[in-house]
C-alpha cells in the first residue's frame, strides 16, 4: 500500500504527449516548466474531484463513491477550474 506522504502524479511524458496531440502547427513547442505545471494542474483537479466526490457520497449515507457521485460534483468542478 503506498504511503499517504508519497507524491503521486502523472508523468511529464504523458501530459507532454497529450498536450502536443491538440496543437494545430507541428512547429508548436512546449516547455518544461509548462508540461510540468500542467502535470500539478491535473493532480490538484483529481484529487479535487475524489474529495468531492467523496464528500457527495457520504452526504447520501454511501460507503462507497460511485461515478453517480462524480456526475453530481463535475459542473460545478469545470466551473471551479
Amino acid at each position: 500500500m503506498a504511503e499517504k506522504n508519497e507524491d503521486i502524479g502523472f508523468k511529464k511524458d504523458t501530459v507532454s504527449k497529450l498536450l502536443s496531440s491538440f496543437f494545430k502547427e507541428d512547429k508548436t513547442r512546449l516547455s518544461g516548466d509548462a508540461t510540468l505545471l500542467v502535470a500539478e494542474m491535473l493532480k490538484v483537479f483529481v484529487r479535487e474531484a475524489a474529495v468531492r466526490s467523496q464528500k457527495q457520497a457520504a452526504s447520501e449515507d454511501c460507503d462507497q463513491v460511485d461515478i453517480e457521485h462524480f456526475e453530481k460534483i463535475l459542473p460545478q468542478l469545470l466551473m471551479d477550474f
